[in-house]
């Protein structure tokens, strides 16, 4: 497996080998020692998640309260999607920078985001299929969104974006900020380093 670090340090693409015969293939799209040797940390899987949407759909930009937060890791077992990563922490060196990767049923690659970081994706075929590792459950009161629209985001030209009534009501991240709604930098830093020490 091959890990890339995105343009976010400590954001990652993973591209794993896939292996056809005449039965179909094999694929192995999460592989923990690959993982560790990249971030430095075991990924702790508390819940995964799965989603299935037309083309168009974006869900996001979403991002939760640390500690803890909730690490991403995310891969598409079925179509293409576009999938996007947004500095949110305040004080970071690179707060408000995004990288974006495309993820497809075909490389089977997947793109893990540590917590505190701001998480979209959109679908480019209709029937995709997103499959997400997250480090913990899904707990309303510390969810938080940006409108995904509000920023300079590489969405496709000729693609209607189809957002939630939720994700399109979302504040802008400069009114996100002013709120003080996003995570802190210096207490993400100190919630990694809890996480190496595990």
């Amino acid at each position: 497996m091959q890990a890339r670090e995105l343009r976010i340090p400590g954001a990652f693409e993973f591209t794993p080998s896939v292996f056809p015969d005449d039965r179909g293939f094999f694929v192995a799209p999460f592989q923990e020692s690959a993982f560790e040797r990249a971030t430095g940390h075991r990924l702790r899987v508390a819940q995964v998640n799965h989603s299935q949407s037309r083309r168009g759909v974006i869900r996001g930009l979403h991002y939760a309260d640390v500690p803890p937060g909730q690490a991403k890791f995310v891969h598409c077992p079925r179509g293409r999607l576009l999938d996007v990563v947004v500095d949110v922490r305040v004080g970071s060196p690179t707060f408000g920078q995004w990288d974006a990767v495309e993820l497809s049923a075909e490389k089977f690659n997947g793109v893990y985001l540590p917590e505190g970081f701001g998480h979209a994706l959109m679908a480019l075929e209709d029937d995709t299929v997103t499959a997400y590792l997250c480090s913990e459950g899904f707990n309303p009161k510390a969810e938080r969104g940006v409108d995904p629209l509000s920023l300079d985001l590489p969405w496709p030209a000729g693609v209607e974006p189809v957002l939630s009534e939720k994700d399109a009501q979302a504040p802008s991240l400069a009114q996100a900020r002013e709120q003080g709604l996003l995570p802190d930098y210096e207490e993400c830093v100190r919630w990694y380093s809890e996480l190496k020490r595990a």
